[in-house]
């Protein structure tokens, strides 16, 4: 299983980014996926899930409303379009899958918010 994120950079409050993470290594359409978030000195939380068809999408309650969490099963790719962002956004962005038990990361993109 390999994730790579990317499309993290730094961004005025307000502004907006597009995070991709590029799945391979595993039968991407099957199984769900997540984009988590880690600021420096908190733990990792969990920002967004959509479900294996994007039937359902679940959002931290600090991001509904402005953030964006889709997929591409033909490209193995789950995005995080991030619209409004807020300083405390601030934090290295991690896409995440789970099969029997095991978690699997990717190495993360760190987004910036900061004038």
């Amino acid at each position: 299983v390999q994730l790579v994120e990317s499309g993290g950079g730094l961004v005025q409050p307000g502004g907006s980014l597009r995070l991709s993470c590029a799945a391979s290594g595993f039968t991407f359409s099957r199984y769900g996926m997540r984009w988590y978030r880690q600021a420096p000195g908190l733990e990792r939380e969990l920002v967004a899930h959509i479900s294996s068809s994007s039937g359902t999408t679940n959002y931290a309650d600090s991001v509904k409303g402005r953030f964006t969490i889709s997929r591409d099963n033909a490209k193995n790719t789950v995005y995080l379009q991030m619209n409004s962002l807020k300083p405390e956004d601030t934090a290295v962005y991690y896409c995440n899958t789970w099969d029997s038990g095991l978690l699997y990361w990717g190495q993360g993109t760190q987004v910036t918010v900061s004038s």
